[in-house]
């Protein structure tokens, strides 16, 4: 019983990273109404749609592309963004967001899981 694998769908993957970036937008107004309080909410928000933003273009046309675009993001140093609270959580969640698009892009899993994340 060997099932084969999915081959990689590029139009998924923008679809899912559009949707995903116009989920953070409406997450960072949200946030930001909410206050002092939900500034860490905020910088998740920023730091999903900084990622979204980052592998939009040509990247996802192959699955080792986007895999190597993943990684060279990984490697930077600082990401640079306005109107964030704090940079090293900033940063931290910026890490944490390309890790798991890794694991998916890894597993050809969970792009197609537009309406929500994880």
């Amino acid at each position: 019983m060997s099932d084969s694998p999915k081959p990689w769908n590029p139009a998924l993957v923008r679809t899912w990273l559009d949707r995903r970036a116009t989920a953070a937008k409406l997450d960072q107004a949200a946030a930001d109404r909410r206050g002092y309080e939900a500034r860490d909410d905020y910088d998740i928000a920023a730091a999903e749609e900084w990622v979204c933003t980052a592998l939009k273009g040509d990247w996802a046309e192959a699955q080792a592309v986007f895999a190597a675009r993943i990684k060279s993001l990984i490697g930077m140093d600082d990401y640079r963004a306005t109107g964030i609270y704090d940079d090293v959580r900033f940063e931290r969640h910026v890490r944490g967001h390309l890790r798991r698009i890794a694991k998916m892009t890894k597993a050809n899993d969970g792009f197609e899981k537009t309406l929500r994340y994880r």
